[in-house]
C-alpha cells in the first residue's frame, strides 16, 4: 500500500514542498529511500526505526520504501524525519486519514522519540502557507518563529506519542501564537553618538549614509575613532518594518543564526567580518548556496575594517551586490538567488603606516607605496561607494571636553522623518530609499535648476568624475535635502554631496 504526507525542504532561502511517499510492501524486510537524499536524510531510517521503537509503537516487518518527491531536487537535513516516522505510523494506521493531506510535518527525531527543532523553519511555515495548507505539526523549539506566519495552525509536539495522540483527537494540542509584544524594536544602548568626542562632520556624514542608505568610507590614521564611529551607525538606522524583519529572520533561520528564543529579528543585522574571509564567505556559496555576510547584512550594515587588508578579489565580488542588491550564486545543483540590500561602511588608513596627510608628520611611506596600499580597492568599487569622510586625528583639549555629543536617539528621529519622506515619495515603486534610485527615475525625482547643474558640470570635469558617480552625487543631494525636509535640491546640497566625494583624489586612488 502507498501512503503520502507532505513536508518541507529549503532551496536558498525559500521553501519547497516534498511528498513524502510511503511504500509498505510484503518481502523481505528493507528500508530504501530515494528521491536524491544526502547521507543525513540516509541516516534518517535509523532514527526514525529507534524512535518509533521507543515511543511503544509497532514497526513493520514488512519492505518499506520511502519516495521524497520531487525526486530531482538534492535535498538535506533531517527536516524529514518526523514526515517519515508519521507517514509509517499511519499506513499502520496509528491514527486516521483525517486532515493529513492539509497537514505538514517538520521536525528532526531522537531516538527516543522526542522531537527537535531545525533551521529554515520560517520560509517552510510561509510556503506551506502559500501551497494551501492549514497546519503543521513541529518541535516545541520552533513554535515561535514559525507562529510568525499568520493563517497557519501551528501545532508544536514534544514526541511521537504526543502527535499520534493529537491526530486521534485523543489530545488536545493549543496552537501556537507569536508574542507581538517583543516584536517592538529595542534601541541599541550599548553604542551611542552621545558618547563620540569631537567628530563633528563625520558624524553628519553618518546621518546622511544612514538617512539614504548609502555606502561610505571612512579615512584616517589609527585611532581617530572609524571603527568606534562605525560601530555606533546601527543605533541611528530607522526601524525596521515588520516585511523586513521577516525577510531578515528568514535569511538567520535558514543559516541556522537565530539566537535562543529569539523568534523574530527587530534590530537591523550589522555583520563585521575579518579581513582573512573567502569570497565565497563574503557572497555565499557551498555545494548547496548558504547566504554569505552580504546576505546576513540585509536591510543592515556591512563593515569592512581596513578594507585594503582584505584580498582584491574577495574586494571585486562586491560589485555586483552593491549595484543589484542581491547575489546570484550559479552551482551544479542549480542557481540560486539571496538578497543584499546593505549599506556598506568600510574604513580605511591613507598609507600602510596609517599617517599619510597627518599633521604630525609622521609618515615614511614612499609613493610608490601608497600608490600599492590603495591600489587594493579598485576604481569600479571606489565608483560604488556614495560618500567619503576623513576622520582626522583628535586633539587633547577635544577629548577632554565634559559636554555630551547629540545623542543616537535624537539623531535617529531625523533619519526616522526622512526616511518616511521617501517611503512616501516612492510608493508602491519598490523603492524605499534614495539609494535604490534608478536613472530612469532620476530626473523625476532629482530635478535640479540651472545654478545646481553649472555647480555639478564644474566638478565634473575638474574631478574627471563617472556617469555612475553624478548619478550618485545627486542622490545624496537628495537625501540632504530630505533630511532639511526640503522637496527641492538646492545649490548647497549639490555642494555638500561633491564635497563627500572627492576626497579619493587626495589619497590617489
Amino acid at each position: 500500500m502507498i501512503y503520502k504526507v507532505h513536508s518541507c525542504s529549503i532551496y536558498g532561502i525559500n521553501g519547497y514542498i516534498v511528498n513524502v511517499e510511503i511504500d509498505l510492501s510484503n518481502g523481505l524486510p528493507g528500508f530504501d529511500i530515494v528521491g536524491l537524499p544526502d547521507a543525513t536524510i540516509k541516516e534518517s531510517k535509523e532514527r526514525v526505526r529507534a524512535a518509533i521503537k521507543n515511543s511503544s509503537f509497532q514497526f513493520p516487518t514488512k519492505r518499506i520504501t520511502i519516495n521524497l518527491a520531487p525526486a530531482d531536487i538534492k535535498k538535506e537535513g533531517s527536516v524529514f524525519d518526523l514526515a517519515i516516522a508519521a507517514g509509517i505510523l499511519g499506513a499502520n494506521m496509528f491514527f486516521p486519514d483525517d486532515n493529513i493531506d492539509r497537514t505538514i510535518f517538520l521536525g528532526e527525531l531522537s531516538l527516543d522519540g522526542s522531537v527537535k527543532g531545525i533551521k529554515g523553519i520560517l520560509p517552510m511555515c510561509i510556503e506551506a502557507k502559500k501551497n494551501g495548507f492549514a497546519q503543521v505539526i513541529i518541535s516545541n523549539e520552533n513554535a515561535k518563529e514559525a507562529a510568525l506566519v499568520k493563517e497557519l495552525s501551528v501545532f508544536p509536539v514534544r514526541d511521537l506519542n504526543e502527535m499520534v495522540d493529537f491526530l486521534n483527537n485523543t489530545e488536545i494540542i493549543k496552537p501556537a501564537v507569536s508574542d507581538m509584544n517583543n516584536l517592538i524594536l529595542n534601541p541599541i544602548d550599548d553604542f551611542d553618538f552621545k558618547d563620540v568626542k569631537g567628530q563633528h562632520t563625520v558624524k553628519r556624514a553618518l546621518e546622511i549614509a544612514a538617512a539614504g542608505s548609502h555606502n561610505i568610507m571612512m579615512i584616517g590614521p589609527p585611532g581617530s575613532g572609524k571603527t568606534m564611529l562605525a560601530r555606533r551607525v546601527p543605533s541611528i538606522l530607522p526601524d525596521m518594518t515588520f516585511e523586513e524583519s521577516l525577510e531578515v529572520t528568514k535569511i538567520y533561520s535558514v543559516a541556522g543564526l537565530l539566537k535562543e528564543n529569539e523568534n523574530l529579528i527587530t534590530n537591523r543585522p550589522f555583520r563585521s567580518p575579518h579581513h582573512t574571509i573567502s569570497a565565497a564567505s563574503l557572497t555565499g556559496g557551498g555545494r548547496i548556496p548558504r547566504p554569505g555576510e552580504v546576505s546576513l547584512s540585509h536591510h543592515g550594515v556591512l563593515f569592512l575594517d581596513e578594507m585594503p587588508e582584505f584580498p582584491k578579489h574577495v574586494l571585486e565580488v562586491l560589485r555586483q551586490p552593491l549595484e543589484d542588491e542581491c547575489v546570484t550564486i550559479s552551482r551544479v545543483n542549480g542557481t540560486v538567488t539571496f538578497p543584499a540590500k546593505f549599506m556598506m561602511i568600510s574604513s580605511i588608513n591613507p598609507c600602510p603606516c596609517g599617517f599619510f596627510g597627518d599633521e604630525s608628520g609622521r609618515c615614511n611611506c614612499t609613493a610608490s607605496q601608497i600608490k600599492n596600499y590603495m591600489g587594493k580597492i579598485s576604481g569600479p568599487l571606489m565608483d560604488r561607494i556614495d560618500l567619503q569622510v576623513e576622520v582626522k586625528a583628535l586633539k587633547f583639549h577635544d577629548l577632554d571636553e565634559t559636554s555630551k555629543s547629540e545623542s543616537s536617539e535624537s539623531i535617529r528621529k531625523r533619519i526616522n522623518i526622512a526616511r518616511q519622506i521617501q517611503l512616501e515619495r516612492y510608493n508602491n515603486q519598490g523603492i524605499f530609499s534614495n539609494s535604490q534610485l534608478k536613472p530612469k527615475h532620476m530626473s523625476k525625482y532629482c530635478k535640479i535648476s540651472k545654478a545646481e547643474k553649472n555647480l555639478l558640470k564644474e566638478a565634473f570635469d575638474k574631478f574627471n568624475l563617472s556617469a555612475r558617480a553624478y548619478n550618485r552625487i545627486l542622490k545624496v543631494a537628495r537625501t540632504i535635502a530630505d533630511l532639511e525636509d526640503c522637496g527641492n535640491i538646492k545649490i548647497h546640497h549639490i555642494a555638500e554631496a561633491i564635497q563627500h566625494r572627492i576626497l579619493d583624489k587626495k589619497y590617489y586612488f
